[in-house]
């Protein structure tokens, strides 16, 4: 079993910034990709960047320049780096990951609770 446990949302002004964590616990041989979604109220969940083992992070355009993504393995926790934050970029941010939980098994994919983040103008 595995559980992604985020922390670090809040209120803040536009402007501002704010770090997420997500935190992997549990059963875990590799952990493939993490990254973080958001949903805003009434509308779908999109990504907001995604971190392959590996590779570079890449972001949806509009966080690019604004949003860095960043990963300590040996943590098994994945951040979210919010800079010149907007009012448009309120939602519930959820991190995901995609987890082996063992060598003969393939990758699954987890979420974690959600952490809400508005930003005030």
């Amino acid at each position: 079993q595995v559980q992604l446990v985020e922390s670090g949302g809040g209120l803040v002004q536009a402007g501002g910034s704010l770090r997420l964590s997500c935190a992997a616990s549990g059963t875990i041989f590799s952990i493939n990709a993490m990254g973080w979604y958001r949903q805003a109220p009434g509308k779908q969940r999109e990504l907001v960047g995604l971190i392959r083992s590996g590779g570079s992070p890449n972001y949806a355009d509009s966080v690019k320049g604004r949003f860095t993504i960043s990963r300590d393995g040996a943590k098994n926790t994945v951040y979210l780096q919010m800079n010149s934050l907007k009012p448009e970029d309120t939602a519930v941010y959820y991190c995901n990951a995609l987890i082996c939980s063992s060598s003969r098994e393939a990758p699954r994919e987890y979420w974690g609770q959600g952490t809400q983040v508005t930003v005030s103008s």
